[in-house]
């Protein structure tokens, strides 16, 4: 979907803009923002989130008539909220989504060709118009339910996130910081898993349930993970030593830790994890719902403003 085969394309957005991501200096490009979505004909409305659940309230109560797309400015806990408030609205009322990358994980934007903070090449793919059809992950907990784009995981993960959370001050760095402490202290899970029908029962570090590659800022987590192929990638790390993890860890920001014989790897449509329960997960950098849970992909089910394929 883009301009050329729309004919006339509308330019309104409803921007659900986080002025507190990065430690709050997502506020310093408020105002450019705006004004270069405006100088590249787009008609942007503004939203302003003050909390917490805030982005999700925005987008489920939003009147959307006659709005074009909406767009998360911000990283990707705003993403995470802002697209459960778009499946929180009925499946006509989902319009395509867009992301401009000012957090402090942007590991989403990563796989749309979007480096951090490249929030002007961002509004120059909304200005294009063009958009494709991406997996969505869905998740149901006892006590609750979601969806997410990015990744959720448990474990290690969770260990990590809450550390990162805490040090976000530091920018990028906080989620390699974060990770290389939690290595010092590192734990491992008695998990039970059953993944498309096969069921595993083992200790594990930590399992990463991705829809695209990255996590984090840098970590390419899943590098075979495709955000449009009806499946979702896990990886599992099995139990082992400090000094082997030690070792594994640098490679996981080029993927290559795929290879070492303690990794796990497989495609899905649907995962359980029932033990041990109440184990907290990590989703696209919130921490949400605990064991056990049920993770499905839905296929190509929202529309992502996007570049066209080259």
């Amino acid at each position: 979907m883009d301009r050329s085969a729309r004919g006339a394309f509308s330019v309104r957005l409803l921007v659900i803009f986080n002025g507190h991501a990065a430690a709050g200096r997502s506020q310093r490009y408020r105002t450019d923002i705006e004004q270069f979505l405006l100088a590249s004909g787009l008609k942007p409305d503004f939203r302003f989130t003050r909390g917490p659940g805030d982005a999700a309230r925005l987008v489920s109560e939003a009147d959307l008539e006659g709005v074009d797309g909406l767009v998360a400015a911000g990283g990707d806990g705003t993403l995470f909220e802002v697209v459960n408030g778009l499946y929180a609205r009925s499946p006509g009322d989902r319009i395509p989504l867009g992301v401009l990358p000012i957090g402090t994980g942007n590991a989403f934007a990563r796989d749309l060709g979007l480096d951090p903070w490249a929030w002007k090449k961002a509004v120059e793919v909304l200005a294009a118009g063009h958009t494709r059809a991406v997996d969505v992950g869905q998740v149901v907990c006892e006590e609750d339910s979601f969806h997410f784009l990015n990744i959720i995981g448990m474990g290690f993960a969770v260990d990590a996130g809450l550390t990162a959370h805490r040090l976000k001050f530091l920018g990028n760095g906080a989620y390699t910081l974060a990770t290389l402490w939690q290595v010092l202290k590192l734990h491992s899970y008695p998990l039970e898993i059953e993944i498309d029908g096969q069921f595993l029962a083992e200790e594990n570090v930590f399992v990463e349930i991705s829809n695209t590659r990255y996590t984090g800022t840098h970590f390419m987590i899943a590098p075979d993970a495709r955000m449009d192929d009806g499946l979702l990638d896990v990886v599992m790390l099995r139990k082992l030593s400090r000094a082997r993890v030690l070792r594994l860890f640098p490679t996981i920001y080029s993927g290559q830790h795929v290879a070492f014989e303690e990794v796990r790897t497989l495609k899905a449509r649907k995962i359980r994890i029932s033990g041990p329960p109440g184990m907290p997960l990590a989703v696209d950098g919130e921490f949400r719902g605990t064991t056990p849970v049920e993770i499905t992909c839905l296929a190509r089910d929202l529309e992502l403003f996007a570049e066209r394929p080259r």
